[in-house]
C-alpha cells in the first residue's frame, strides 16, 4: 500500500489516478495509522513553501515523514513535496524545511524570452544511476510547473537535472528518499514508468 499523503496541497488525484493505472494500491490520507501501515509514501503538492510547511505541521505530517523515514520506507517528493524534503525555500524566507535533505530551494532567475512559472515539458540529464530512472532512456521529456528550483548541497544525491533559464536539479535520491521537482504522474508513459519504479524499489541504501 502506498500512502499519499493530504496536507490539504492539491494534486493528489492524479497521483491516485497514475498508481490505480499501474496496478498499486494506494490510499490518499493523513491518518497517522494508515502512514504507519503503508509500504511507502508519496508527498506530493503544489502552492507555496511556507503555507505548505504550516499545513504538514497542523495535521503532524512532518512528524508521519520522520516516523517512515526512522524505518527505511521509501519516500517520494514530488514538486513542492520535493522542495519541502529539503532546508528552506527563498520564496518564505525564515520557514524551515523537512531538514530530511541538505539543500536550498531558490527562485528561477529571469531570463529574456522564457516566462515563469516554468510550465511545460523538458528534458532529463540522467546522472549517479538513480534508481527511478531504470529503464527510461536518457533525455526523456517529463512536465514541469513550477518557479523555484532545488540547488542540492552533495551533488552525489542528484539523479536527472534539466537546463531552464540556470542548471536545475531534478530529481534526487538517498537512501529511502527520493523526490521528482516534475510531475511523474503528469508526464505520460516516461513518468508513469518512474512511478512503477518508485512502487518496487526495496527501502534502505
Amino acid at each position: 500500500m502506498i500512502a499519499i499523503l493530504d496536507y490539504d496541497a492539491g494534486n493528489l488525484k492524479s497521483v491516485e489516478k497514475a498508481l490505480r493505472f499501474l496496478g498499486e494500491d494506494s490510499v490518499i490520507t493523513r491518518d497517522r495509522r494508515e502512514v504507519a501501515a503503508a509500504d511507502r509514501v508519496i508527498l506530493p503538492g503544489v502552492g507555496s513553501f511556507g503555507a505548505a510547511m504550516e499545513q504538514l505541521k497542523k495535521y503532524e505530517i512532518d512528524k508521519m515523514l520522520r516516523e517512515a523515514g526512522a524505518k527505511k520506507k521509501p519516500i517520494l517528493g514530488i514538486c513542492l513535496g520535493l522542495q519541502l524534503l529539503f532546508d528552506g525555500s527563498s520564496e518564505s524566507q525564515g520557514v524551515e524545511g523537512l531538514h530530511l535533505l541538505p539543500g536550498d530551494i531558490l527562485r528561477i532567475p529571469d531570463k529574456e524570452g522564457l516566462k515563469i512559472p516554468h510550465i511545460g515539458w523538458n528534458s532529463l540529464e540522467f546522472m549517479n544511476q538513480g534508481r527511478l530512472f531504470r529503464g527510461v532512456e536518457d533525455h526523456s521529456y517529463v512536465y514541469f510547473v513550477h518557479s523555484y528550483y532545488l540547488k542540492a548541497r552533495d551533488e552525489k544525491i542528484v539523479k536527472a537535472v534539466t537546463e531552464y533559464s540556470t542548471h536545475i536539479h531534478a530529481s534526487v535520491e538517498w537512501e529511502n528518499i527520493f523526490a521528482c521537482q516534475f510531475h511523474p504522474e503528469k508526464s505520460s508513459g516516461v513518468g508513469l514508468k518512474i512511478l512503477s519504479n518508485f512502487a518496487k524499489v526495496q527501502g534502505g541504501v
